[in-house]
């Protein structure tokens, strides 16, 4: 009976997700999220700037001026973003607080508005954006750092104390 009880499923236990996969998780969803954010912020006029920017110097048609466009590029700025997720687990996971998000979200921030500037020809140089889009992108990039940032330095923690508080021997005595 006993070996029964051991083989059915509600008594089985699962197997927790390893770090890299919740990195990749959290990249998805953070690129999806913020980009979503972004698209909302270009809607309501604080951005000049859409998601589908990623998509006009690649993709031909109309299509990528509307709805479907801005989907699609908030879709592929989720696929792109388990790349950044990537990179900060490899470089930056170990540090704890949300500073190292921070610095990583404005560290984006310039590479794409300044470095990646020639990839997108419909986007104006920063000395050209309005006000409120340089503050509102930054913004957005900065959050978007800090959720990539601690959620994989979260992770990382909780992890490593799991597998500390299963290695350590117990202290106590048997008197």
């Amino acid at each position: 009976m006993a070996e029964n009880q051991e083989q059915l499923e509600q008594n089985k236990k699962e197997q927790p997700m390893s770090l890299l996969l919740k990195t990749v998780i959290t990249g998805f969803v953070g690129g999806v999220f913020w980009s979503l954010i972004g698209y909302l912020a270009y809607f309501f006029h604080f951005s000049e700037i859409s998601p589908n920017m990623i998509l006009i110097p690649w993709v031909a048609g109309d299509w990528k001026y509307g709805k479907l466009g801005n989907y699609i590029a908030i879709l592929l700025i989720g696929l792109l973003s388990i790349l950044v997720a990537l990179i900060y687990y490899a470089a930056l996971r170990r540090i704890k607080g949300m500073w190292a998000g921070i610095l990583y979200g404005v560290a984006w921030w310039l590479l794409v508005f300044y470095v990646l500037n020639p990839l997108f020809p419909n986007l104006e140089t920063v000395s050209h954006l309005q006000r409120n889009t340089i503050i509102t992108t930054l913004c957005l990039y900065i959050l978007y750092g800090v959720f990539i940032g601690y959620s994989i330095s979260f992770e990382t923690e909780e992890m490593n104390r799991q597998m500390q508080s299963t290695s350590t021997p117990s202290t106590t005595s048997n008197k």
